[in-house]
């Protein structure tokens, strides 16, 4: 396992001004310990022939296609709202005093 002490858990949680249990940091300690040990592990792997890439299978425009198709009827659209005025959509105020 990785070499992380207790005092630096703690230290980094007192930089972050996370209050933790000392149960919490027990366990934190444990955890970033073994993700310590897996970073090295993946440090060790000789990737000298791997290419560097963006994603691991060779994808090209997943995106589909613009395509004009009609657009819903307004009246049918506002009729499932739960208050419209003049034709929109009514929202509650979001900055402000409430009405």
């Amino acid at each position: 396992m990785a070499q992380i002490t207790r005092d630096e858990v703690a230290h980094v949680a007192r930089l972050a001004r996370l209050l933790l249990t000392d149960e919490e940091i027990d366990t934190f300690t444990e955890q970033l310990g073994k993700v310590l040990d897996h970073a090295r592990d993946v440090e060790a792997l000789d990737v000298a022939d791997v290419p560097p890439t963006a994603h691991p299978y060779p994808l090209v425009n997943v995106v589909r296609p613009d395509e004009e198709v009609p657009c819903l009827d307004r009246d049918v659209v506002l009729a499932g709202a739960p208050d419209t005025e003049g034709g929109l959509f009514r929202v509650p105020p979001v900055l402000g005093d409430a009405p």
